[in-house]
């Protein structure tokens, strides 16, 4: 009899192992497309990242960058004489009037640019100082420390400095002849304050005061209304010295005293300054041009006079 029964082998696939497979190939394609987005999202950030920092930097550079015709031009006469002109109406008591404001500021106009103006005083006309020479550099001197610090303090575009004046109006006599009697040593009209023993200079100023080529000083402080008041003896004789002193750059500094009709300002500026360099001269304002003296000089001016104006040539 023919055996019936024959050997079936089944292959049972069980649901399990399908589902595992296609649960695999799920997460395969999930990271992969997680690792797909995750280097497209770095390579946009990376590309804007880029971009944006490019676009700065040229931005940036643009901005400091001077624009020609612009970056060194002077500031157009319209802006100049409305700056004077509300400086002038201003309601403070001890403001210049227009007539002492004009003449520095048509030297500041003429001046090369960058022009490096220094200023003894702090007073109503400060910013003014500081806007007229916008381009240059403009330094401030002061007596009054905590004045100095506040006004920084509240205009941190001013660059203002104190100085400790140790002397008296009432001494100024005495102060002059001291200063002339050692022309040829300590009171030099040719050398570096900041080393000099000379009772009239002032040698506490920051070093880089001595050693910038002032075009312009204007000398409107300290104080000089009483006896003991410090007087502006030292501010001009300093003042001479800067401009005999300059090691390059314009030979002549424009020197401006104001409150000229004052003793003080009217004996020193003769003494230190000299009479042959005022240009020009009003009740309140001396207008002096300071030319560069070599360094073996001993004397502060050619020709000596205690009065009268000078015919020195305007740059």
């Amino acid at each position: 009899m023919k055996n019936t029964n024959t050997n079936t082998k089944f292959i049972l696939l069980h649901p399990y192992i399908q589902k595992q497979g296609n649960s695999n190939r799920l997460w395969l394609l999930a990271f992969i497309s997680v690792l797909t987005l995750a280097f497209l999202v770095t390579l946009i950030y990376t590309r804007e990242s880029t971009f944006i920092t490019t676009a700065t930097s040229s931005v940036i550079a643009s901005s400091n960058a001077p624009v020609s015709g612009l970056g060194t031009a002077p500031l157009p006469a319209t802006v100049i004489n409305t700056l004077l002109h509300y400086a002038s109406k201003s309601n403070d008591t001890n403001r210049m009037p227009h007539s002492d404001l004009k003449p520095i500021s048509d030297v500041l106009r003429k001046c090369s640019s960058p022009c490096n103006l220094l200023i003894f005083g702090l007073t109503s006309e400060t910013l003014l100082w500081k806007a007229l020479n916008h381009y240059g550099r403009t330094v401030f001197i002061d007596e009054n420390r905590y004045y100095a610090a506040y006004y920084e303090e509240l205009h941190p575009e001013i660059d203002a400095y104190d100085v400790q004046y140790t002397t008296k109006r009432s001494e100024m006599k005495e102060l002059i002849a001291s200063a002339k009697e050692r022309v040829a040593n300590e009171c030099k009209p040719v050398q570096n304050l900041l080393f000099s023993d000379c009772k009239l200079g002032l040698n506490d100023l920051p070093n880089h005061v001595y050693e910038v080529d002032w075009d312009i000083i204007l000398v409107d402080g300290p104080r000089g209304d009483w006896p003991d008041a410090p007087g502006r003896m030292s501010a001009i004789f300093t003042a001479g010295v800067l401009a005999r002193s300059k090691k390059g750059g314009n030979p002549k500094t424009h020197v401006f005293v104001h409150d000229f009709s004052g003793e003080v300002e009217k004996v020193c500026g003769s003494e230190f300054l000299c009479s042959e360099n005022l240009l020009e001269a009003s009740e309140n304002m001396g207008h002096y041009v300071v030319e560069r003296m070599d360094e073996s000089s001993v004397q502060y001016c050619k020709s000596h006079s205690s009065s009268g104006s000078g015919n020195a040539s305007s740059t």
